[in-house]
């Protein structure tokens, strides 16, 4: 996929995605699946075969890098079908650093929104009761600690996620 369609495809579902998930805390499955789609597209017509295989290890890598995430309680599908459509767009190394950066911002995100919200100090002693029980029986589910469940406020990840993006392709990572 050329640098420009590149930009073009990152920069429209890093904000369709944003905007979706502030608006409805929902990120649809005609978006990611159509932007997954969009890049199979682009990397066959720039690369054949080749920029296919390129495009699908991207969706892969992107789909597996937070599929641990969901399957824990702690994100969305929505949000794991992100990250692997920006994999197809911007390939392994691409949502590699994607997610890398996602990670970095939605940290400081989280605990902005926390602190706005009187949440900081409840989410900090929630953070330490996981890891100690994580060190103590392994990563599972804790129930009161999961999307699902949770009493505390709600990040719209896709947020995070489109600016790992950018920040990506900014930096020339992709």
């Amino acid at each position: 996929m050329g640098p420009a369609a590149k930009w073009v495809g990152v920069v429209a579902l890093a904000l369709a995605a944003a905007a979706w998930d502030l608006r409805s805390r929902r990120v649809p499955n005609v978006l990611t699946f159509g932007a997954a789609a969009l890049g199979f597209l682009f990397s066959v017509a720039d690369a054949g075969p080749a920029g296919l295989l390129h495009s699908l290890l991207g969706w892969l890598l992107g789909l597996g890098l937070f599929l641990p995430l969901f399957a824990l309680g702690g994100m969305g599908a929505g949000d794991v079908k992100l990250l692997a459509a920006f994999g197809a767009l911007l390939g392994p190394t691409g949502v590699l650093w994607t997610a890398l950066w996602a990670s970095l911002s939605g940290g400081v995100l989280a605990l902005i929104v926390a602190a706005t919200h009187g949440y900081l100090g409840e989410a900090l002693r929630n953070l330490g009761a996981l890891i100690g029980l994580w060190r103590a029986g392994g990563p599972e589910p804790i129930r009161s600690l999961t999307l699902m469940d949770a009493r505390g406020p709600r990040l719209a990840y896709a947020v995070p996620i489109a600016v790992g993006a950018l920040l990506a392709l900014w930096f020339g990572h992709a």
